[in-house]
C-alpha cells in the first residue's frame, strides 16, 4: 500500500505538470514542469522525502529500463540517422561539454557560497 501511495504522489505531480502545460500552452514539457513542482514541494516541506523515498529509489535503481524505448526509436529511424551521423555526433559532443561545464561551474559556485 505504501508503494502505491508513493507512486500516486509522483504520478499526480506528473499529471499536474502536463495539465499546466496544456492549459497555459507553455513551451516547457509537462514532465519538466512536474519535476519543478516536485522540487518546490520538497523544498517547502509540502511533500516530505520519506513520502516518496522508496519508489524514488526503486525508479533510480531501474533507470536503465527507461532508456530501452529511446534506443528502439533510434533503431527505427536508423535510415534517417545514417545520413546525418556526423552532425549528430558533433552536436552531441558539444552539448555534453556545455552541460558538463555549466554543471561543474554551478556546483563550484554553490560550494564556494556555502563556505
Amino acid at each position: 500500500m505504501k508503494l502505491l501511495r508513493q507512486t500516486l504522489i509522483i504520478l499526480s505531480i506528473y499529471f499536474l505538470g502536463n495539465l499546466l502545460q496544456n492549459l497555459l500552452h507553455l513551451a516547457i514539457p509537462g514532465s519538466v514542469l512536474g519535476m519543478v513542482i516536485l522540487l518546490i514541494c520538497l523544498c517547502t516541506g509540502v511533500i516530505k522525502l520519506e513520502m516518496i523515498e522508496e519508489i524514488s529509489n526503486f525508479l533510480l535503481d531501474h533507470l536503465a529500463f527507461f532508456f530501452i524505448p529511446a534506443g528502439v526509436g533510434l533503431i527505427s529511424y536508423f535510415s534517417i540517422l545514417k545520413d546525418n551521423w556526423v552532425s549528430i555526433l558533433i552536436i552531441s559532443l558539444l552539448s555534453t561539454i556545455l552541460v558538463m561545464s555549466f554543471t561543474g561551474s554551478t556546483i563550484q559556485w554553490m560550494i564556494r557560497r556555502k563556505k
